[in-house]
């Protein structure tokens, strides 16, 4: 059966464009594949690519692993918290000047290592989960393209949805199947669409 799975998969790829549609029927865990079909174009996917690589250099530089990058149509969301307020500055002054970014979602904060907010944040592995959870919700929303949606969760119980609808009722099933979960304290909203 995982062979026939992993045929299918091969066969979308060649597919293209319409993988979208397939994808609606097939249903199955987002994978390296399924993110080389996704409905946009390599040089776009490729675009983004560059961009997620010049920040992971910056974030090496700072020598911080505390922030969590995710990109789609070089539309780049950042999320993360920093105890360090000079780690913090360098970061987003470094990533403000990365080129070939189009629009930049900073959700990043500083919070010091004495801030009493810290008691109330999730873990690294409760956010894992809130975050993969939202995600195999979407991967079986019929009317909904998974692949070119990206969920992103922070310490706070806040998931962002990232990416592009085919409609607008495609994004408001999105949106919901995003919400509807436990832990779920906000969801923001950065989809557009583009039939």
């Amino acid at each position: 059966m995982r062979k026939l799975g992993i045929a299918v998969l091969m066969a979308m790829f060649c597919i293209g464009q319409a993988q979208a549609q397939l994808l609606d029927a097939l249903k199955a865990p987002v994978t390296l594949i399924e993110r080389a079909v996704e409905a946009r174009s390599t040089s776009d996917i490729a675009k983004d690519n560059e961009i997620v690589v010049k920040v992971n250099a910056i974030m090496a530089k700072v020598e911080s692993i505390k922030a969590s990058t995710e990109i789609y149509e070089q539309r780049l969301l950042i999320t993360g918290i920093f105890d360090n307020k000079a780690d913090y500055d360098s970061f987003q002054s470094q990533v403000k000047q990365v080129s070939g970014v189009k629009k930049l979602y900073w959700h990043v904060t500083y919070l010091s290592k004495d801030d009493s907010a810290r008691k109330s944040l999730l873990g690294w592995g409760d956010v894992l989960e809130l975050t993969t959870k939202a995600n195999t919700r979407l991967v079986g929303t019929k009317g909904v393209a998974d692949v070119n949606f990206r969920i992103v969760g922070d310490s706070y119980g806040t998931l962002y949805l990232l990416g592009r609808a085919r409609s607008g009722e495609e994004k408001q099933k999105a949106l919901a199947r995003v919400r509807d979960g436990n832990g779920v304290k906000k969801v923001v909203d950065y989809v557009e669409v583009k039939p």
